[in-house]
């Protein structure tokens, strides 16, 4: 049997017929002039017909690049620094941060299957230009600080790896835009089997790692129990937001949002519903591994750092150079700086493509993937060479966590309208957000604001 595929044109014009979903609806300032993502749109074909498990395979793909943001070099640092310091008690907190990504995910993907917008899209249909272009600011100030972590994390692989030095590894980062080029490309699933395959690698490595490292697994299973002090500690509470800036991620909500459009699904609800289900699983079991990898991380802190009394254990390189008399075997860094130069590098990619997306979707201005790219990465090669070189590489650590906790401060204003579009009717038709699905993200907002407050307030007053 020949499986039917529905393709639509890559940069179709949304407002000129076709799916009905892309059409303008009520709800909606303006209609949508172009495709997200214009030059992968629906480039994916889908099965229509076969088995339920053949037909979700045609999915898989988009949740994994989301599942990379969630486990990035900063990532790395805030989950070091909290095992080192904490032990196992911010477990908890990679839990619970975990559980909201899944959560904000799936309301990323409907948002894309039932109005046909990203979520940059979306703000610029929804609200006016007063409103829209500041949360375009705030976006593409998360995606800076995105980048500077990357460009921290790669330098460092390499330098763990080979001996390049920080500074010259830096600024190496930027010719990375050649292998986004390239794979895009070969196409859309060539990217994605690149991502996953650097994900197993990872995942190989922190596993070997973990085994090495023998954990005190009845103490790893307390950490996953909620801790009061999360709150009363205010260094806690700001490692604990720096995990949630490094889980939940904004440029990630922009991402999905576009990439679940790359599939060539159907425009009928039965289809569309199809699509949402088979998105949300995709990225539900990617985030699953996001979360497995993170708190391996959290853990082997915690296992080979904090119980040997090495609270302050930060930067990646110290780490590093920790990891060999700690768990007596010469492979443990080696592992360790191998799963370091794959994040960096999967990290490019979705960072690539969620510029891409911001840029377009608010501003509809459409610039060369390796232009956009090159301007990002010299926008923070500054900072991160600038630490760099007049501080060393001991300072390192403290920019990576700044980057996760000003990740966690532009959180709001990519949640708020997501959780708004998605709970309209008028802006979502049938695929409208249930009632307790928006209550739940309603909740998930107003946890990340008043930890933001406290975190400022604590901040401003010692």
């Amino acid at each position: 049997m020949t499986d039917s595929v529905s393709v639509a044109p890559a940069g179709a014009p949304l407002s000129s017929g076709g799916d009905p979903a892309m059409a303008r609806q009520d709800g909606w300032r303006h209609a949508p002039l172009e495709a997200s993502l214009s030059d992968v749109f629906r480039t994916v074909p889908v099965r229509m017909t076969g088995s339920s498990w053949k037909r979700f395979l045609s999915f898989l793909g988009p949740g994994y690049l989301v599942a990379v943001g969630y486990m990035d070099p900063g990532n790395w640092a805030t989950a070091i620094a909290g095992g080192s310091k904490f032990g196992y008690a911010l477990l908890f907190v990679a839990l619970v941060s975990n559980i909201m990504a899944i959560i904000l995910q799936a309301l990323c993907a409907r948002l894309a299957v039932g109005s046909g917008r990203d979520l940059a899209q979306a703000c610029r249909d929804g609200y006016p230009a007063w409103a829209a272009y500041p949360l375009w600011f705030l976006a593409e100030a998360a995606i800076i600080a995105t980048d500077i972590a990357e460009v921290i994390g790669t330098a460092i692989g390499l330098n763990l790896l080979f001996g390049m030095p920080l500074e010259i590894g830096v600024i190496l980062t930027a010719l990375d835009v050649f292998v986004v080029l390239m794979l895009q490309r070969l196409g859309f699933r060539y990217l994605e089997a690149f991502v996953i395959t650097l994900l197993g690698i990872i995942a190989i490595c922190f596993g070997l790692q973990i085994v090495l490292a023998d954990p005190h697994w009845g103490e790893v299973v307390r950490g996953f129990a909620p801790t009061t002090e999360i709150v009363t500690n205010p260094e806690m509470l700001y490692l604990a937001l720096g995990i949630l800036g490094a889980t939940v991620m904004p440029h990630n909500l922009y991402l999905h949002s576009a990439i679940v459009q790359t599939r060539a699904f159907g425009t009928e609800l039965p289809q569309k519903r199809e699509a949402l289900r088979f998105a949300t699983i995709d990225s539900t079991i990617a985030l699953m591994l996001a979360l497995l990898i993170n708190a391996s991380i959290l853990i082997l802190a915690a296992a080979a750092f904090y119980k040997t009394g090495n609270t302050e254990v930060a930067e990646l390189g110290q780490a590093h150079s920790l990891l060999s008399p700690l768990l007596g075997s010469a492979i443990a860094p080696t592992l360790f700086g191998i799963a370091l130069l794959a994040c960096g590098l999967n990290s490019t990619v979705t960072a690539t493509l969620a510029g891409q997306v911001v840029m377009e979707g608010f501003i509809k201005m459409k610039v060369a993937p390796w232009m956009r790219r090159l301007v990002t990465r010299a926008i923070a090669i500054i900072p991160a060479a600038g630490v760099t070189i007049f501080y060393g590489e001991q300072q390192t650590a403290k920019l990576l966590i700044l980057t996760q906790v000003v990740l966690s401060l532009q959180l709001p204003f990519a949640i708020i309208p997501l959780v708004q579009f998605t709970a309209s009717r008028a802006k979502m038709g049938a695929l409208v957000a249930p009632r307790w699905l928006t209550a739940v993200a309603v909740i998930i907002a107003i946890i990340i604001v008043v930890l933001n407050v406290k975190l400022i307030t604590d901040f401003v007053f010692g």
